[in-house]
């Protein structure tokens, strides 16, 4: 059971800043454009007791909605479908990349048709790895009932596929890095996490 307050937002940003997820700086996202936020999810995921918390927060948001599987894009998407699973009592999938930069379920996972999956990820800022996890779990001809995120960058602007609950939404802009107001101060950039894509 999740102890979220009835302020959640408040909840779950508190718990990323606990656990110093939560950068300022100039950073290159995953996506190729930069911004001057960056949430770290493995600050979080290297502490189980708030990650579980977290977790919770998505969980007890889609309890009651028949889920029968949970399904994560590779890496952090991954650990959290694992607890998030968990909690729910039901089995977790890994949606892995593909070489064309994709998603797709290696490693002997299967879904049956009609199955009710929640795809669960961590840090949200175009909706990209959630749509590619969603696109595998609709290949298999499964359901996909939503998408549960720790952090939405977007502000509630992401296109994620599925209708989504994140634990906590902010508006972080990202800037084209030719538009990029920190590159034009002249700070460094810092990247953190995997390479562009």
């Amino acid at each position: 059971m999740s102890k979220f307050t009835n302020s959640p937002q408040k909840d779950a940003e508190r718990l990323l800043r606990d656990a110093g997820a939560i950068l300022h700086g100039h950073f290159l996202l995953s996506s190729g454009m930069h911004s001057d936020t960056y949430v770290e999810k493995f600050e979080l995921i290297q502490r189980p007791v708030i990650t579980v918390e977290l977790c919770a927060g998505i969980a007890e948001r889609y309890r009651g909605a028949g889920i029968q599987t949970v399904a994560g894009p590779t890496t952090g998407g991954a650990i959290l479908a694992f607890e998030v699973a968990r909690q729910l009592g039901v089995r977790s999938i890994i949606a892995e990349r593909t070489e064309d930069g994709g998603r797709e379920f290696r490693r002997g996972f299967r879904l049956d048709s009609g199955e009710r999956v929640l795809v669960v990820d961590d840090v949200m800022t175009s909706g990209g790895a959630v749509r590619q996890t969603v696109s595998a779990v609709e290949s298999r001809d499964a359901l996909v009932v939503g998408a549960g995120l720790l952090v939405d960058r977007s502000g509630g602007c992401a296109d994620a596929g599925t209708q989504y609950w994140a634990a906590l939404t902010v508006a972080s802009p990202a800037f084209n890095p030719h538009q990029c107001p920190q590159c034009a101060q002249g700070l460094a950039l810092t990247q953190r996490g995997t390479t562009p894509r």
